[in-house]
């Protein structure tokens, strides 16, 4: 259940964070700009690594390991999305969960193993289906009139399977 629990807390947590970088987005950023997508990936991962880390019992390093694993995912998916369009999203998303999995190893101090990849990609899937799950949350683009508090329950059910898949039954 510890696992359960902490899956659940993180989730809960970054969910938090990443309805307030919604509504950042909403309110205060008037165009889009890779710039403010790479920073905004950076720094949303930067809390998922934070978590991560904390929970290794190393913050720091999991806060620095999540800003770049967050920066290359919103690189990655500037550099798919011409040719693949807004799916480039999905990519990048998977590809993070993949990347969070092996980086909450390695702060556990636990080699990257087939156990570890079986982890991420069950992270990847699972939460990569969720995010698409709830990728509507942003459609008809009227923040004025988005409702907060759904996007926050989404957010969280997009994370859930995400930490489940990466927290649950790990041995210490």
């Amino acid at each position: 259940m510890k696992g359960l629990a902490q899956a659940i807390a993180a989730s809960v947590a970054i969910a938090a964070v990443s309805t307030l970088a919604d509504f950042i987005w909403a309110i205060w950023i008037p165009e889009h700009r890779a710039v403010y997508g790479l920073v905004h990936g950076a720094l949303l991962f930067c809390a998922v690594g934070l978590v991560l880390g904390m929970l290794a019992g190393r913050p720091a390093p999991g806060a620095l390991g999540g800003l770049v694993i967050g920066g290359a995912a919103a690189a990655l998916f500037y550099a798919a999305s011409p040719l693949a369009g807004y799916s480039a999203m999905f990519l990048a998303w998977c590809g993070v969960w993949m990347a969070l999995a092996g980086w909450y190893a390695r702060l556990r101090g636990v080699a990257v193993s087939g156990t570890v990849l079986a982890r991420g990609a069950a992270a990847a899937t699972a939460s990569g289906l969720a995010f698409y799950s709830i990728s509507g949350i942003w459609m008809p683009f009227d923040p004025a009139g988005w409702d907060y508090l759904l996007h926050f329950a989404a957010w969280t059910a997009a994370y859930v399977p995400g930490f489940a898949a990466i927290l649950l039954g790990r041995r210490s």
